[in-house]
Formats: C-alpha cells, sequence, structure tokens
C-alpha cells in the first residue's frame, strides 16, 4: 500500500493546483470568493454523494447517529481553511499566506504522529522526521521568498502577529481534519459516504458563513450572470477538494499523518511550478528562479526524510 500511496498522493497533492485555478476561474464569474467557494464545496458533496450511490452505502448515513459526536465536526476544516485563505490573501500575499499554510501543516502533523492524538497510531519521532519535517518548511520559505520581493515579503511580515498565527492555525486545521474524518470512517467503514458527509459540513458551514458576511455587507452579492464563461475545468475545484479530503483521511491509517501531508504538499509544489512556468489555468506566467527549484528540491528531500521514518 505504501509504495503505491507516493505516486497517488503527489498526484492528489497537484489536483491542489488545478483546485486554485479552478477557483480563480468560478470566483471572477460569481463576483464573489466566499459565494463560489461555497458552490465549489457544494459541487463536491454532490459528487461525492452521487458516488455514494453508485456505490450502495447511502445506508451508511444511519449509522451517523451511533458515531461519536467529535468525529462529526471533521468537514469544518475545509471551511476554516477556505475562509483563511480569503482572509490572508489580499493581507499578506498568495505565496506568504500559502508558506503559512504548508507550516502549520506540517507541524499539526508531526505532532499528530508523535503525540498519537486523535486516533493517529503513535510514531516515534526520530531525527530523519523532525529534519524532513524542518527542511518541507525550510523549502516552501525558499519558494516564498525567490517569488516574493524582499521588500514586499518583510513588509507584509511586520506588526501582523494574528494574521500570522491565523495562518499558520488555518493550515494545521486541515491534517486535524483528516485525523477526525479517518475516525469517522472507522465508525461507518464508508470512505466515500465519509467524503461526502465533511462535505456536507464544510458546504453548510461555508454557507452559514457567506449569509453572515452578506448581512454585515463584508461581501459582493453572488451572481451567475458569467457562469458562461467559466471554462469546461472551473467546475473541478469541487471535484480536487472532495478527492484530496477523502484520500487524506483514507491514507492516515495507513502511513501516517506526516507522510501524507508532507506528499500533498510536494505533489502541489511540483505542479505550480509548470502551472507558472508555462501560465497554465488561465494565471499569469512566471520565469521559475534558480532559488525557487532549490527550494522546491529541498521540499522534497524533507518529504524522502519524514518517508524514511
Amino acid at each position: 500500500m505504501e509504495a503505491l500511496a507516493i505516486p497517488f498522493l503527489l498526484f492528489v497533492g497537484s489536483l491542489l493546483a488545478l483546485q486554485a485555478g479552478a477557483n480563480v476561474q468560478l470566483s471572477g464569474a460569481v463576483g464573489s470568493p466566499i459565494g463560489a467557494s461555497t458552490l465549489q464545496l457544494a459541487i463536491g458533496a454532490g459528487l461525492l454523494l452521487a458516488l455514494t450511490a453508485v456505490a450502495g452505502t447511502l445506508g451508511a448515513f444511519s449509522a451517523l447517529a451511533d458515531a461519536e459526536p467529535e468525529h462529526l465536526w471533521g468537514g469544518i476544516g475545509s471551511a476554516v481553511y477556505i475562509t483563511a485563505g480569503i482572509l490572508l490573501f489580499p493581507r499578506l500575499g498568495a505565496l506568504v499566506a500559502v508558506g503559512l499554510f504548508i507550516a502549520g501543516q506540517m507541524g499539526a502533523s508531526l505532532l499528530l504522529d508523535g503525540a498519537g492524538w486523535l486516533g493517529v497510531e503513535r510514531e516515534s519521532l526520530g531525527l530523519s522526521a523532525v529534519a524532513g519535517g524542518l527542511a518541507v518548511v525550510a523549502g516552501t520559505w525558499m519558494i516564498v521568498r525567490a517569488q516574493a520581493s524582499a521588500d514586499s515579503l518583510d513588509a507584509a511580515l511586520r506588526n501582523r502577529g494574528g494574521w500570522l498565527a491565523v495562518g499558520l492555525a488555518a493550515g494545521a486545521v486541515l491534517p486535524v481534519q483528516g485525523a477526525v474524518n479517518a475516525q469517522l470512517r472507522a465508525d461507518v467503514d464508508a470512505p466515500i459516504a465519509v467524503g461526502a458527509f465533511s462535505f456536507l459540513v464544510a458546504t453548510a458551514t461555508m454557507a452559514v458563513i457567506l449569509a453572515a458576511t452578506l448581512a454585515l455587507g463584508r461581501t459582493g452579492r453572488p451572481t451567475g450572470t458569467r457562469l458562461g464563461g467559466v471554462p469546461w475545468w472551473g467546475w473541478l475545484g469541487g471535484a480536487c477538494g472532495a478527492t484530496y479530503v477523502t484520500s487524506v483521511f483514507v491514507l492516515i491509517p495507513e502511513i501516517g499523518v506526516a507522510p501524507t501531508v508532507a506528499l500533498t504538499v510536494a505533489g502541489q509544489q511540483i505542479a505550480s511550478v509548470f502551472v507558472d512556468r508555462y501560465g497554465l489555468l488561465r494565471l499569469p506566467r512566471r520565469p521559475i528562479s534558480r532559488a525557487r527549484l532549490t527550494g522546491v528540491v529541498l521540499l522534497l528531500a524533507g518529504v524522502a526524510l519524514i518517508q524514511l521514518t
């Protein structure tokens, strides 16, 4: 299983680059990033519900009544992560925000593995695991530093301790979500149904956030007048997110939280190099500097070290 998990999770991580591009397209068409995120989550939930029906496991939803209450809230993590991105991108910039998310993911995943919390099998964190986690964070920092100018990066980081904490916490939510959903999977033994439920919870949470921001006048009212201009792949963000969430909680019990997170992060960064180099997904073409490539190599070396544990 572990040998197959490595290329699969790299692929799943690469889907996050497609999800980001798709969300940009849909957000522009809807006129509201929160409205677009709610729509993407609803699409993912609908897809997983359809797959649950095809698999004949809709009856698993009745077993949710017997699940532990603390195993039911995993889907909130997706809404927290998406909302944090909406708040942080204009304040810190996309690159700095993503760097904080990855640092938060790695810190939380190593903590969950080392402490054995939330039903995760406890793993002894040796020197290679700690060194690998630090290498992933250092590689990510190099990527951020290479893409953002020193002045803009320093300006983004000065006097923004609260927002930096939000970014780290939002990243940490993702491995916690995976661990909680893994517990729910153990309760009902139907992974696709668990993924569908998680996305339903995420959609409902995001809908509440959308309603609150509309009531407070903090976001534009979503419209559908420009949806016809969204490319076909612009509708795949929900499917990419559904694949990521389901794959993570299925594989966490098999290979651990830190390897799962590290591999998806590596896949995302590798894909982003190609997206930027060739201007894919209607995103701006950006040169790939030597420093950024060095950061990607360091990140991959960190993943390899974590896999050795």
